[in-house]
């Protein structure tokens, strides 16, 4: 039998902030386990994963060195086969005999020239000032210009050379033809990071050639989410990038 107590308005208010000051303290304590709780559980499964992920990455870094290793051998055997050895050649595609499977081994590069750029892009321009006198003249003086423009680390750009070099060999002009070799022998581009393209035929999709997701971002693609290349289209890109 529960027994009655009698308080007066004062002892009332007293034991009502008494209640509520000890819910307070409860309730800060229950969110303090709760944050340790959970803090716990993200130590317990980092300390599960990191270690899985680490020696997955080492299998895709093994396994890339391996690919690489083995079609050295292979493109050693094409420079016998056709005589010479490519040179400047930053990617090798490789399909089987009945174009089922297919892979991209190549390079990332990033541009880079030698001071003898300079010395061809000053001949170029002693070239276009001997051109200027027309409106004809000066159209092709400024689609020069716009080939010689750097990008904002200051290099030029080598695909846009390489239109240089077309526009010289189709002027016929002995001084022009001179100055575009120099900048394009004086190309020295660096080589970043290797990269592997895999590619196989889906029957599925009539056929077109579907990517092999390497990369961890790409592997939980479901096949009716991702769109494959054209049926003909060549392995390009730089999916599958392990960081060495």
């Amino acid at each position: 039998m529960s027994e009655q107590v009698t308080m007066s308005a004062a002892e009332r208010a007293e034991w009502e902030a008494f209640k509520a000051e000890k819910a307070k303290k409860e309730a800060a304590e229950l969110r303090r386990q709760q944050r340790l709780a959970y803090q716990q559980m993200v130590d317990d499964e980092l300390a599960t994963t990191i270690p899985e992920l680490r020696s997955l990455s080492e299998q895709i870094k093994t396994t890339k060195d391996a690919t690489f290793g083995n079609f050295a051998a292979v493109l050693d055997m094409k420079a016998d086969v056709v005589g010479f050895k490519e040179e400047g050649q930053f990617s090798h595609t490789f399909t089987n005999s009945d174009s089922t499977q297919r892979l991209t081994l190549g390079v990332n590069t990033v541009d880079g020239w030698t001071d003898m750029a300079e010395a061809g892009i000053a001949m170029v321009r002693r070239y276009l000032e001997s051109l200027a006198t027309d409106e004809k003249s000066k159209s092709l003086v400024n689609a020069v210009m716009r080939l010689l423009s750097k990008d904002r680390q200051g290099n030029l750009n080598a695909s846009k050379v390489l239109q240089l070099q077309k526009m010289a060999e189709e002027s016929h002009d002995d001084q022009f033809i001179e100055a575009v070799k120099i900048i394009r022998e004086s190309y020295q581009p660096t080589e970043t990071r290797r990269y592997i393209r895999a590619q196989y035929r889906d029957e599925s999709t009539g056929n077109a050639w579907r990517n092999i997701p390497l990369s961890i971002t790409d592997v939980d693609l479901l096949p009716g989410n991702e769109a494959p290349p054209e049926p003909d289209a060549e392995a390009e890109g730089t999916e599958a990038e392990v960081a060495e």
